[in-house]
């Protein structure tokens, strides 16, 4: 088992969408200034909240639906590539792009190799 694979890494991944989603949902001042400058539509913003909670759901049914916490890496993967699209389309910094990035070859990386299969 690599960490990728590991049920507690899906937690810990799920732990901290659960916090960004309440982040965005009461609008934290470093979210909203990055939303500001990558000029994010009202109606998105509404959205990401409860996408980024179906998320940490998603992730957290590792241990019962490994099918659906697969799933939910496609899709994250999917999210963030729409994230580092939207740095590069507002020529965002560099050091703004990374996080995105990063998490986007983390969740293809976990989409490829699937849940510790139990």
């Amino acid at each position: 088992m690599t960490a990728l694979t590991s049920p507690k890494t899906y937690a810990g991944l799920a732990a901290f969408h659960a916090i960004d989603a309440v982040a965005c949902a009461v609008q934290v001042a470093p979210i909203k200034k990055v939303l500001d400058d990558l000029e994010v539509p009202a109606n998105v913003r509404q959205i990401l909240p409860v996408v980024k909670a179906a998320a940490a759901v998603g992730l957290l049914s590792v241990t019962w639906f490994p099918a659906l916490a697969r799933l939910t890496t496609a899709m994250l993967t999917l999210y963030f590539v729409l994230a580092v699209g939207a740095h590069v389309r507002a020529h965002d910094k560099f050091v703004n792009v990374v996080p995105a990035a990063a998490f986007l070859a983390t969740f293809a990386v976990m989409t490829v190799k699937g849940p510790k299969r139990s």
